[in-house]
């Protein structure tokens, strides 16, 4: 079996209007209008949603869906311990089917075959960049206001979990998912600790993860992390945040595992939510590292994390 893609995360939360508001300014829009049992937003993208929120007595992380490539890998999944059925989704945008499935530290991670794309919604086009050895831009000014910025795509998200190993190997089991990097414990880089797993697509380009699974003390979700269009976008959106009276957790900087120019912040219940933009692409071409330092040793320039970032 392999996953192909992201699909979504999903949360429970107290309160879904005070979610919505933040995801709105966030940069999302809604996938469907909200019930007042369930929240479901989309990106600008072609993903029918990704963020689903259900309402419940205490903020958590439910799980996430991952695209499989064909009806047969849903089937295969099935048979295996723990999974649910084949089971059509019809009562979430873009429809499908998709099988259940808990890891080892009981995260819901669903399987899902068939979601009709959605139509993308109409942006403008990035402004092009003028560099010093080109300078494609002419007769054009930049001009980006401090508002609201749309997220393209869901990126990618990390789970602290308990055993790195046992997870890291169920998720290569049902998903076919592969290392792009290596975390280990600072300056002993025999000890590994993380993975940075991305889609095994061969010689086509994907995100260089779709997931960093840790070994942490606290079982849980670290963050989840949407795509910008540019890094315009994520400073406008970072000013535009700022003004809102939001929380800012770390940014903006530039990852040194995955490139990325990051930007997070804290949602009104606590959980770490991350613009981003500029991430690697790697094939089968591409070689792990294993990086045994600090955590904000993980940071090129910009914002450092402190060094419990990641515990």
């Amino acid at each position: 079996m392999k996953a192909i893609d992201l699909a979504y995360v999903r949360y429970q939360t107290p309160d879904l209007s005070r979610l919505e508001t933040f995801l709105l300014d966030f940069g999302m829009h809604p996938a469907a209008p909200c019930d007042g049992k369930r929240l479901l937003m989309r990106g600008s993208g072609t993903a029918p949603f990704v963020y689903e929120a259900v309402l419940g007595s205490e903020p958590r992380f439910l799980g996430a869906g991952l695209q499989v490539a064909s009806r047969a890998d849903l089937a295969a999944l099935a048979r295996l311990p723990g999974s649910s059925a084949v089971e059509p989704v019809s009562e979430l945008p873009g429809g499908g089917e998709r099988v259940r499935m808990r890891m080892p530290d009981g995260f819901e991670i669903d399987a899902l075959y068939g979601a009709v794309p959605a139509q993308p919604l109409h942006l403008p086009r990035a402004d092009d960049f003028n560099a010093a050895a080109a300078k494609p831009r002419k007769n054009v000014p930049v001009r980006v206001a401090r508002q609201t910025q749309p997220v393209r795509r869901l990126g990618h998200f990390v789970l602290h979990v308990s055993d790195h190993e046992a997870s890291v190997g169920w998720l290569r089991e049902r998903f076919g998912l592969i290392a792009s990097d290596y975390l280990a414990v600072p300056g002993q880089p025999g000890r590994t600790i993380g993975s940075f797993l991305r889609v095994d697509a061969g010689e086509a380009w994907v995100d260089h993860h779709c997931m960093l699974v840790l070994q942490a003390p606290v079982v849980g979700v670290h963050h989840c992390s949407f795509e910008m269009d540019g890094l315009d976008a994520v400073m406008s959106a970072h000013d535009f945040l700022l003004e809102r009276g939001y929380t800012l957790d770390c940014g903006v900087g530039r990852h040194l595992l995955g490139s990325q120019i990051f930007d997070y912040w804290r949602d009104p219940f606590g959980f770490r939510i991350e613009h981003y933009t500029d991430g690697d692409v790697v094939n089968h071409l591409h070689r792990a590292s294993v990086f045994a330092g600090t955590a904000d040793e993980t940071t090129q320039w910009g914002a450092k994390p402190p060094l419990d970032f990641f515990s």
